[in-house]
C-alpha cells in the first residue's frame, strides 16, 4: 500500500513544552491516519524527529510499504539525506531510529515541503499542545 506520511514537531520555548503530530494520506487523498504525541519539554529539533517515528510506525502498523514522507523541517530532511550530520547527543538516536524504520519500506520519498503544506500535521501538534496545557492549568486549580 501506498501512502503520503505529512509530519511536524514544535515546542512552545526551545526547549518547552513539545509536541509531534503526523498525518498518513492514503493515494486518493482520503486520511488513513493522525497521531499526535505529547513530549514534556523537549527542543523543536527533537519534536520533529519524534513526529516522523510516530508517523512512520503508524505507516508500518496499517501495511503502508511504499512512502513518500512530507517534513517542513529542511534541517530533518537534510539529515536524512546524509547532506547535514546528526551531530547532538539528542537527535542521534533518534535519527538512527528512523533510519531503520525506512528500511523497512519497500520504497521512500523524502522531501521538505514549506510550513503551508504542512498545516494538517501543525494542526496536530498544535492540538496536543493546547491540550496539555489546559490540563496542566486543571491541575493547578
Amino acid at each position: 500500500m501506498k501512502a503520503t506520511l505529512f509530519a511536524d514537531g514544535g515546542s512552545r520555548g526551545n526547549p518547552g513544552p513539545a509536541a509531534s503530530g503526523a498525518v498518513l494520506y492514503a493515494e486518493d487523498g482520503t486520511a488513513l491516519a493522525e497521531v499526535g504525541e505529547f513530549l514534556g519539554i523537549a527542543t523543536n529539533n527533537v519534536a520533529e524527529w519524534r513526529a516522523l517515528l510516530i508517523g512512520l510506525a503508524r505507516a508500518r502498523e496499517l501495511g503502508v510499504d511504499e512512502i513518500a514522507i512530507r517534513l517542513d523541517s529542511e534541517l530533518v530532511v537534510r539529515q536524512l539525506a546524509g547532506i547535514y550530520r546528526v551531530k547532538h547527543a539528542d537527535l542521534i538516536p533518534l535519527a538512527a531510529k528512523a533510519k531503520a524504520l525506512l528500511r523497512e519500506f519497500r520504497s521512500t520519498d523524502v522531501q521538505h515541503v514549506r510550513r503551508k503544506d504542512n498545516a494538517a500535521a501543525d494542526a496536530v501538534v498544535n492540538q496536543v499542545l493546547d491540550e496539555a496545557a489546559a490540563r496542566s492549568r486543571a491541575g493547578m486549580t
